[in-house]
């Protein structure tokens, strides 16, 4: 598996200033012009080098420097302190590694965050919620997965403890249609919550596994046959700062998951073309759209990886029916509730709905079901503050 040199400081400013010079241009005529997605590796006379790839956002201050730094020197969370994970929402950082997300390590990715499963939520008993809804078998989506579902992935990334999985949704950019970059997830699967801070080497994966194979021929899959459509790196990402605060604290103060979404804005480093482009297809995100009982029917899907599933989240699913209404807490907005056994690396894959004129739109995303047997799910309203995330990081 590729690694991350470790760097000095000094010698990471001395490089990260170089590429920062060229790729924003010298002179004031350029100094709104926006850097190239990659740039070439920059070293200094030691030989220390970067990856060949970096994010699209380059350092502007000492302070950002040192979060590269950082970065760069624990991107795989190598000798990781607890104290320098950077948690705020300004500082999401996410340098492309090229080559580190290879067939193998998107083969044996495993993990899931801590808080996607969440057991004996508190209901606010405000008269907003309905009775349990009764439990209906996830069916896994028809082969290629991209027929059935092209604008649905994986979404692969590290945390302190190793690689984790969730599920992710093409979504549309209204200032740049039919040419999206956007994603659209859980807040649990790119950020720890009140615990901890953003997670690392995000990538989405369209289609992930398309074809559906499973035993011998997925472990001797290639990267092209486990992502047909490239792997896709956030380079900006947002959540609610709801989330940031107080997310995946115990199930007695949820107050949280109602505000449990992301926006990750991605680039593929090999590919000429935006993400809507290259898998034909995004969904609009439906914001304020009815509670679930204006909603006569909800198609929730993704990755799920815990048991009685794979393990590893290498098949897409689906649960289809009837949303109800969950409260965790008083004056927090009511979340969308469905009967579903889809488990734990479902979470982040879409609910989709149709709008008035008949068009399937994104309504929410997982967020929490049950640790003690797989029958329903939950996901948040996307409302004022999901739009405003939404607008921040598409902008």
């Amino acid at each position: 598996m590729p690694s991350i040199r470790r760097l000095t400081v000094a010698a990471t400013a001395a490089a990260l200033l170089a590429v920062t010079m060229t790729a924003c241009g010298g002179s004031d005529d350029n100094a709104d012009a926006k850097p190239s997605p990659t740039a070439a590796a920059s070293s200094d006379d030691s030989g220390l080098q970067l990856p060949t790839d970096l994010p699209t956002t380059l350092p502007t201050s000492l302070d950002d420097l040192d979060k590269w730094a950082d970065a760069l020197q624990n991107g795989g969370w190598k000798d990781w302190d607890k104290d320098k994970w950077l948690r705020d929402a300004a500082d999401f950082i996410n340098p492309i590694i090229k080559d580190l997300w290879d067939a193998d390590r998107l083969r044996k990715a495993d993990g899931t965050p801590d808080d996607e499963q969440t057991a004996d939520v508190r209901q606010a008993d405000d008269g907003t919620t309905d009775p349990e809804p009764a439990p209906i078998r996830a069916q896994r989506l028809a082969t290629p997965f991209h027929d059935a579902s092209p604008a649905t992935g994986k979404l692969l990334f590290d945390m302190p403890d190793g690689q984790a999985v969730c599920s992710a949704t093409v979504v549309s950019d209204p200032a740049n249609p039919g040419k999206s970059n956007l994603v659209w997830t859980a807040g649990h699967c790119v950020h720890a919550g009140a615990a901890g801070g953003w997670y690392r080497n995000i990538v989405f994966v369209p289609s992930f596994n398309d074809g559906g194979l499973s035993g011998s021929a997925l472990q001797n899959a290639t990267k092209d046959q486990l992502a047909p459509y490239g792997t896709w790196w956030a380079t900006k990402a947002g959540t609610s700062q709801q989330w940031i605060d107080g997310g995946g604290e115990s199930s007695e103060t949820s107050s949280a998951y109602p505000y449990d979404f992301a926006v990750l804005k991605v680039t593929n480093p090999d590919s000429t073309t935006s993400l809507e482009e290259t898998v034909g297809a995004s969904v609009p995100v439906w914001f304020d759209a009815p509670t679930s009982a204006g909603i006569d029917s909800m198609d929730v899907r993704g990755y799920p990886a815990a048991a009685p599933f794979d393990g590893y989240g290498y098949q897409q699913y689906h649960c289809a029916g009837d949303p109800v209404r969950l409260a965790l807490t008083k004056g927090a907005p009511t979340m969308h509730w469905l009967g579903c056994t889809m488990t734990a690396g479902a979470s982040g894959g879409g609910w989709f709905a149709k709008e008035p004129d008949g068009r399937l739109a994104l309504v929410s995303n997982t967020s929490i079901g049950p640790q003690d047997s797989p029958r329903w799910l939950a996901g948040p309203h996307l409302g004022r503050e999901a739009e405003t995330i939404f607008d921040g990081v598409r902008g």
